[in-house]
């Protein structure tokens, strides 16, 4: 009867602690000085729409473009995408440290130069800013975030040169400079890059000089420096013993050297030469490489385009505009 009464005892003693003393279903996971440091940041955004969810009663780490880490909870990525966001990028934005992603596109109302507080986010892996009305220079300060694998700057209208020191990062697998404004040489660091499937796009800028021969040590995937000012030989960017590279695209700038003595990787799938000042006659290499798009329009070449491969697929608008190509898909020689 004692044990009876005991047992009785402790359940009773249980279903009370589990009653007034049961944790909260949900416990709020976001750190109370990262929720006042986003709330500062949608402030100096204006309060957008974007960031409607944002309050103060809820968690942050549930909020739309915040992501948390599920262990520390600590803020890991901060995002937005066509939005409404106004005003220059908030300093605030650099006292969440352990930040990895920061991504912005498509918000053209994002005004200003990147701010020297970004240089604080030491663990930084992707920063994103495309699509925006962001001016002033690329940060020389980039080459100091070694934590960074992806640069976009894409779609803005920042000007000035491009700093030789984001050829030393050394995670960097991907950068995107396209589509602004801006000038003078690409940097010799940039046949340092470490990654091994690395994507360059500076194409639709201003700028200007002959190409790097350091260039020629980095077996890119990716590479577009279409409209630019480009000058002189780029004929090392290729050779027989490259197996990385796939798409190249060198159009409309001022480029200057002959096609004939170039030897094509069997990699290549795209290559775009047109508006250049690039002589000689096309070799048969090109016939080896199962080339998806090609196009060497408005050039100096000359000769007999080689059958075989992918050559005669592409129309004469592929060729046309060179000084004395011949054969199909032009007409036959003479």
């Amino acid at each position: 009867m004692e044990a009876s009464k005991l047992l009785s005892t402790l359940f009773l003693t249980l279903i009370f602690f589990s009653t007034f003393f049961k944790p909260p279903f949900s416990a709020e996971r976001c750190r109370p000085k990262d929720k006042k440091i986003l709330l500062q940041i949608k402030k100096a955004f204006k309060n957008p729409y974007t960031y409607t969810a944002w309050d103060s009663k809820s968690d942050c780490c549930d909020w739309y473009g915040v992501t948390c880490d599920e262990k520390t909870h600590q803020i890991t990525s901060l995002f937005a995408t066509d939005g409404d966001l106004s005003g220059p990028i908030p300093p605030q934005v650099a006292d969440l440290p352990y930040l990895e992603d920061l991504d912005f596109h498509k918000q053209p109302n994002i005004t200003g130069p990147i701010p020297f507080a970004i240089s604080k986010l030491k663990n930084l892996r992707t920063l994103m800013i495309t699509n925006t009305g962001l001016t002033g220079p690329v940060p020389d300060f980039l080459g100091q975030m070694k934590n960074l694998e992806f640069i976009s700057l894409a779609f803005n209208s920042l000007t000035g040169t491009i700093p030789r020191s984001i050829g030393l990062l050394p995670k960097l697998g991907g950068l995107r400079l396209d589509r602004n404004k801006l000038t003078g040489p690409i940097p010799d660091t940039f046949g340092d890059f470490k990654g091994t499937d690395f994507y360059l796009y500076l194409s639709h800028n201003q700028l200007s000089g002959k190409i790097p021969a350091s260039l020629g040590r980095k077996d890119f995937t990716y590479i577009d420096l279409s409209r630019n000012r480009l000058e002189g030989d780029v004929s090392f960017l290729f050779g027989s013993g490259k197996t990385m590279i796939q798409h190249v695209d060198l159009s409309r700038n001022l480029l200057e050297f002959d096609l004939s003595k170039v030897k094509f990787p069997k990699s290549l799938t795209f290559l775009d030469l047109n508006h250049n000042k690039i002589k000689g006659s096309i070799p048969t290499g090109l016939t080896v490489p199962e080339l998806q798009q090609f196009n060497v329009s408005y050039n100096r070449l000359c000769g007999k385009i080689p059958m075989g491969g992918n050559l005669q697929r592409f129309d004469y608008s592929a060729y046309f505009h060179n000084r004395c190509l011949c054969g199909a898909p032009l007409p036959k020689c003479k």
